[in-house]
């Protein structure tokens, strides 16, 4: 995360900073096709006094000349600026979503909150586009106001009158358009926002279909998505209507504007202030003119656009983190003993655990909360509002939060598949080690899946596993946990759609291929706690027993329940 609390302004004047050698190349080559644009009606009357006037073909062929080497210049300079400036709105673009990767990645979490993973991409794509867009624009605008000051240049030369009209008429424009754009600014914020949200929605719906689909609930959560739709709509034809207002009152404006042009040059010609060439170029100019105030409308459109948008990437970029960092790191290897101190979070309550190392723990609790806060201490995705919770002796609050994450490795039950090969899902974290892979493979029993796939291992997977089952997802899941091969490796629920065959011999397989390192089942299956060296039951969030599993089947009639049931 960037230092300091990044603003919308910082995030919009750091875009444009990054590409100034581009926008400045860009504004250079644009000024010049600007400049040459101007000077066609410029030349276009010096032909008619000097050449159709007078009959002089000498004269007219010299100018001609002239006038098609402009246009060469013009083509090509715009051809050259178009290219660069759409590439630095591209690498403004492309910078913005590194960096807003870069924060949603950070160990210290924080960006994600009271945000769908929908939203989340609506902000790295739509908004980092628009903000990239206004390094697009800034070009432009600068060759647009070159433009108007070329030609009111030109129109001194012509007639004094007719330039200062130019001069003096261009900044109340400029200021008007300005104005005028801030309600755009503010609709096209919320349409954003909206849209955004609504993304979120739907990726979270399609995410969920099987489960809506098995609940029956298809058509509340058609209605849910139908309001948020409509928010959105209704948020986008609001920003539309502020865009056409916009956009219609800078061009009655400058259709003003360029009318009284015209008509000052007509009454100057017909004063005899003027020649008919010079009226000829006062009109082509003013023609001319339309182009960049239509230019700068769509600038100013972009850029308050782009503000809006860069507001809200500095939103997440500012986002606090959810635990601050560390700066000691674990023993490589770690030896792997986990100790909770009084720790109260959520469910929990007062917890006091030692997981030794080396050890494989079952822990069994009823209470989902219990479990989720339990994980995400382990995790670290939150600290304890009370206690410590340590590895090594160690409190996880003084380590790295990345370093930390390459000795503990907590599973988590709802572990999604990528959309790539079986065997890529698997040694995703496995830092290239493919006897882990291969040991893992066999210990989850994710060498059987593979052999009911057409390509085997090398068999594309869909979004998120859903071309397998469910308990082929969890086989391959399983396999990519124990291929990361850290010291200490906590599992929740592994196994839940597992037959119960299968999950007895993952069982085994999974204490000899943990042999030695530290392992934490938080589940209920029998079959898993079987293997374990000891089980801690957690009821109301605080220890109630613990035991060997057959001990506790024995003796203790709420354990046998949660665990038989």
């Amino acid at each position: 995360m960037p230092t300091g609390v990044p603003t919308g302004a910082v995030v919009l004047g750091r875009a444009i900073r990054g590409q100034r050698p581009r926008i400045i190349a860009a504004s250079l080559l644009g000024m010049t096709h600007q400049g040459c644009e101007a000077l066609v009606p410029v030349v276009i009357g010096v032909i008619i006094d000097s050449a159709v006037a007078t009959g002089s073909s000498e004269s007219l062929l010299r100018w001609l000349v002239v006038l098609a080497a402009l246009f060469l210049v013009l083509s090509t300079c715009y051809r050259t600026s178009a290219r660069i400036t759409e590439g630095a709105g591209e690498q403004a673009a492309h910078r913005l979503r590194l960096e807003l990767a870069a924060r949603v990645l950070d160990p210290r979490g924080g960006a994600e909150t009271n945000r769908l993973p929908g939203a989340l991409t609506s902000i790295a794509t739509n908004d980092a586009r628009r903000v990239g867009s206004v390094a697009t624009a800034i070009a432009y605008g600068v060759s647009a106001v070159a433009a108007l000051v070329i030609s009111a240049v030109a129109l001194l030369r012509i007639s004094v009158p007719l330039g200062l009209l130019v001069l003096l008429g261009i900044p109340p424009l400029l200021w008007l358009g300005h104005r005028i754009s801030r309600p755009l600014e503010r609709r096209s914020e919320t349409e954003q926002e909206r849209a955004a949200h609504a993304s979120g929605v739907a990726a979270d719906l399609v995410s969920g279909l099987r489960v809506l689909k098995g609940m029956g609930a298809e058509s509340a959560a058609v209605a849910r998505y139908r309001t948020t739709s409509q928010d959105s709509l209704a948020a986008a034809l609001r920003a539309a209507r502020s865009r056409a207002g916009h956009e219609g009152a800078i061009l009655a404006l400058t259709g003003v504007f360029i009318a009284m042009i015209g008509l000052v040059g007509a009454y100057l010609a017909m004063d005899g202030s003027i020649s008919v060439g010079e009226l000829v170029a006062a009109v082509g100019l003013a023609q001319f003119l339309l182009g960049p105030f239509q230019l700068l409308t769509y600038v100013n459109a972009e850029i308050a656009q782009g503000r809006a948008s860069a507001k809200r990437i500095a939103e997440v970029l500012a986002e606090p983190v959810a635990v601050e960092g560390g700066e000691a790191v674990p023993a490589t290897p770690a030896a792997g003993h986990l100790a909770l101190r009084g720790v109260s979070l959520g469910a929990l309550r007062g917890v006091d655990l030692d997981l030794p190392a080396g050890g494989l723990t079952g822990i069994v609790t009823r209470d989902p909360a219990a479990a989720a806060d339990l994980l995400l201490c382990l995790a670290r995705e939150k600290d304890p509002a009370e206690g410590t919770v340590e590895l090594d002796g160690v409190p996880l609050t003084g380590l790295d939060p990345d370093a930390l994450r390459r000795a503990v490795l907590v599973a988590h039950h709802d572990a999604d598949l990528f959309e790539s090969t079986l065997l890529d899902n698997v040694r995703s974290g496995a830092d290239g080690d493919t006897t882990a892979v291969d040991s893992a493979l066999t210990a989850s029993a994710a060498d059987d899946v593979a052999l009911l796939l057409p390509d085997g291992v090398d068999t594309l997977l869909a979004e998120r596993g859903r071309s397998l089952s469910g308990g082929q997802r969890q086989r391959v899941a399983l396999a990519r946990a124990l291929a990361a091969d850290r010291s200490v490796l906590v599992l929740h629920d592994p196994t839940t759609a597992v037959d119960t065959v299968t999950e007895s011999r993952i069982a085994r397989r999974l204490r000899e291929v943990r042999r030695g390192r530290t392992t934490v089942l938080v589940t209920t299956s029998p079959a898993l706690l079987a293997v374990t060296d000891r089980v801690v039951v957690l009821e109301d969030g605080a220890v109630r027993a613990e035991g060997h599993h057959n001990d506790l089947l024995a003796a203790d009639e709420t354990y046998r329940a949660a665990v038989l049931a």
